[in-house]
């Protein structure tokens, strides 16, 4: 057997068994105004 499901197993898979998680922004960008300060800082 194969180490990939078949169309057929993933047909029949139960989305419900699935956990529901909040996502997280590991590195969020900067805000607009930082990123002003900064270019302001450079010239």
């Amino acid at each position: 057997m194969s180490s990939k499901p078949s169309v057929a197993e993933i047909e029949k898979f139960n989305k419900l068994k699935l956990k529901k998680t909040e996502t997280q922004e590991k590195n969020p960008l900067p805000a607009e105004e930082t990123i002003e300060q900064k270019q302001e800082g450079e010239s």
